[in-house]
């Protein structure tokens, strides 16, 4: 290992000078530096030297910058992040201070993270929220769908223009013509605004109830959960086995609780007629119409009923 002598005399070598001269110049006459000694007549021979390690790592993240690798192999010392400058005078002397920009890359990841932060979901495959979402492709995959996917983007405008309205949408088709996709693309895009989600999968939802009858705190977490949400959806409603306790008192809270507050979101297979004959009859006490009835009033007065028409995308999956 060489001695702290051996290493200062080798600084004092000339083939050493030289390399520090070569790098010297190149800094000094590197684009981003002319351009910051244009900008900043102040800037003196005294305060380039004292502030020379700043300089060169604001010229080498930018150089790296402009031939960026993505953002996993980001080359800078704080990935995802460029030296930036600021010149400001000091008792009469220019005195440079360096802080770290993230870039675009970064600012896209962070904002994206945030989105996710905002929604939640229960029993639903997160892949669903993880889509890259581009609107001409949500309009030109199945041209039937044109009229109801118009109405979702027409409500997530209204929504950011207007802010929040207590009403909601009920999305109804066959299976597979993409009603989850859609409720998880406006999450998605209300999330941008700020806007907190949930998207609960029915069917599973219900099912885990029964256990969770014996962990009542976490049971009624998920229910608060639902009831203050800005956004909440109940996906694949009338595919769940329902109970009377479930349907009385869970739904029927949470949906108590949300009318005329919040905008609750369905999708089914079913028409809201429909819904109402399968939310009359439970496993336990048969058809009782007016307990169907009384969930369904708040349910269909605080939703625009849109009828999804498409082909069975999951179908052509297969096919392919």
């Amino acid at each position: 290992m060489e001695s702290l002598g051996q290493l200062l005399d080798s600084m004092k070598s000339p083939a050493f000078r030289r390399r520090s001269d070569e790098l010297l110049g190149r800094i000094l006459s590197h684009p981003l530096v002319l351009r910051l000694k244009a900008e900043h007549p102040e800037l003196d021979e005294q305060a380039i030297n004292r502030n020379l390690s700043r300089i060169y790592q604001y010229t080498k993240d930018h150089d790296h910058c402009q031939h960026c690798p993505g953002l996993e192999r980001c080359p800078n010392d704080f990935q995802g992040h460029f030296s930036s400058l600021d010149i400001q005078t000091v008792n009469g002397k220019a005195e440079i201070y360096e802080r770290k920009t993230p870039c675009a890359l970064q600012i896209s990841r962070m904002n994206e993270e945030q989105i996710k932060k905002r929604v939640r979901s229960f029993y639903v495959d997160e892949r669903a929220l993880e889509e890259g979402y581009n609107e001409v492709e949500i309009m030109s995959k199945d041209r039937l769908r044109a009229p109801a996917v118009n109405q979702v983007f027409r409500y997530i405008r209204d929504t950011k223009e207007n802010g929040l309205s207590p009403r909601g949408l009920y999305l109804t088709g066959s299976f597979g013509t993409g009603k989850t996709f859609l409720m998880c693309y406006l999450l998605h895009e209300l999330a941008k605004e700020g806007h907190t989600g949930v998207i609960v999968y029915m069917p599973d939802f219900v099912e885990d109830i029964k256990s969770m009858l014996q962990e009542s705190a976490k049971l009624k977490e998920s229910i608060e959960v639902m009831k203050h949400c800005d956004l909440l959806i109940f996906d694949d409603i009338g595919a769940e086995n329902l109970s009377p306790w479930v349907r009385d008192h869970v739904l029927g809270s949470i949906l108590n609780f949300r009318m005329n507050r919040k905008p609750t979101f369905y999708t089914s297979n079913y028409r809201l007629d429909g819904l109402e004959q399968h939310l009359s009859f439970t496993s336990k006490d048969g058809e009782e119409s007016h307990k169907g009835q009384r969930l369904m009033n708040r349910i269909a007065p605080f939703v625009d009923e849109i009828q999804l028409f498409g082909e069975n995308q999951r179908g052509n999956m297969r096919r392919s």
